[in-house]
């Protein structure tokens, strides 16, 4: 039997209106959460990626950090960084770690901030919106079209512009001038901060890898550098050269002319090695008046050549003492090759042996009258014998060529002469 409806209960009829605000105002509040869930998980992100930049142990792993981690964390397709690096600052510390055979896709060192400047003007916030190719090729250098929306992040530090982060998206609504800047400027400030700080780390780690005296890096830095070297010569089949220096009779200098002179040769000698050399080879002084020099991918007569241009270019300098007496300064060299093939053991152990090999050679350089280049007595016979070298006879060799060839065309023109007369 069916119940009979409540005296009491009044049918209500739903207003539509009100029904229709009701869904709008739940789809809103919908969106919003949908904001907010996506908000909160952008914010775990970004402070796992903030943590890990705060920890970079090294400049090259906060500037890797930068250039793969955010493109990975945040889905952005392209991610470039400029620097502003004017003394080479930057590129020496980043040449150090990365070696002869690494580079940092995405980076660009400047030596001027005229194009920092250019792109920001007096603006130190992100600036957002889409891709115009007059502006922004060069910062992304990918094919035109590849890039829809940018953000470009200035990156300051007491208001001066140190560099410059850039983001590209392939969607044209990913970066728009109505985007919301906030956790972008926080983003910015983070990486100038651990740039800034990377920075002062690695002068500080400078400081105790270089010779205070020279300039040029010490014994401590050599010995971490030479098995770094040979893991790449290894990896990579490429030939290593190292070259053991000691100036000739540096005690003698010191002891007639004093120490200072005695300082101002060192400093002298170590900048004439280092004007010999590229700006991926490694110099360091060993101790005393000893130096040491790694060439990468130098076969060994090009070591050769490079050591005999080292020991002429210091014998044929102008050394003056303090009190006006002029030095004759002069150095002898001993020359080793990691070996190609058949390498076994630690790449500590071999540099060792490297390293042994050369000062023996220059042993047997010393004991053979100084100022000359002797290759290890491992090497090929004829490379390891002593051979000082006479720029006067070095100089003739050169001419014999061209004196050969103008006696040949001398005699060709007497002979057809002859010729000529013996027809009449």
């Amino acid at each position: 039997m069916a119940k009979a409806p409540d005296r009491h209960t009044v049918p209500i009829k739903m207003n539509s209106p009100l029904q229709s605000e009701n869904v709008s105002l739940r789809e809103q509040l919908e969106r919003l959460l949908h904001e907010a869930r996506r908000n909160e998980d952008k914010m775990r992100r970004f402070d796992q990626l903030e943590r890990r930049l705060i920890g970079a142990g090294s400049l090259l792993e906060l500037i890797r950090l930068l250039l793969t981690e955010y493109k990975q964390a945040f889905a952005v397709e392209f991610v470039t960084l400029a620097l502003l690096d004017r003394d080479y600052e930057a590129t020496r510390i980043l040449e150090s770690g990365l070696g002869n055979n690494s580079d940092l896709d995405g980076l660009t060192l400047l030596q001027s901030p005229v194009p920092l400047e250019a792109l920001y003007g007096e603006v130190r916030c992100p600036c957002l919106g889409d891709f115009d190719a007059t502006q922004h090729q060069e910062l992304f250098n990918d094919p035109v079209g590849a890039i829809a929306s940018v953000a470009l992040l200035p990156l300051a530090r007491q208001g001066e512009l140190i560099g410059s982060m850039h983001f590209g998206s392939t969607d044209p609504d990913r970066y728009t001038s109505n985007y919301g800047t906030d956790f972008l400027e926080r983003l910015a400030d983070i990486i100038a901060i651990c740039l800034e700080s990377a920075l002062s780390q690695e002068r500080l780690k400078l400081v105790g890898l270089t010779d205070a005296l020279t300039g040029v890096q010490n014994r401590r830095y050599f010995e971490h550098r030479c098995p770094v070297e040979i893991s790449q010569a290894r990896r990579y089949k490429h030939p290593l050269a190292c070259m053991f220096l000691d100036i000739d009779k540096f005690k003698r200098i010191n002891d007639t002319y004093g120490h200072p002179t005695g300082d101002d040769v060192l400093r002298r000698v170590a900048n004439d090695i280092q004007a010999q050399l590229r700006s991926g080879d490694t110099i360091a002084r060993y101790g005393g008046e000893e130096f040491i020099v790694l060439l990468p991918q130098s076969e060994l007569h090009h070591a050769r050549q490079i050591a005999e241009r080292i020991r002429i270019g210091i014998e044929e300098q102008h050394f003056q003492a303090h009190s006006g007496h002029a030095i004759k300064v002069t150095i002898s060299i001993g020359l080793s090759m990691l070996p190609s093939r058949n390498l076994s053991g630690e790449n500590q152990q071999l540099a060792e042996q490297l390293v042994s090999a050369a000062d023996k050679a220059l042993y047997q350089a010393k004991h053979s009258g100084r100022n000359r280049v002797v290759c290890d007595a491992s090497l090929p016979s004829g490379a390891a014998m002593p051979m000082p070298w006479k720029p006067g006879w070095n100089s003739v060799a050169l001419q014999l060529p061209r004196w050969i060839q103008a006696i040949s065309v001398a005699a060709t023109g007497t002979l057809k002469r002859l010729r000529e007369s013996k027809s009449r």
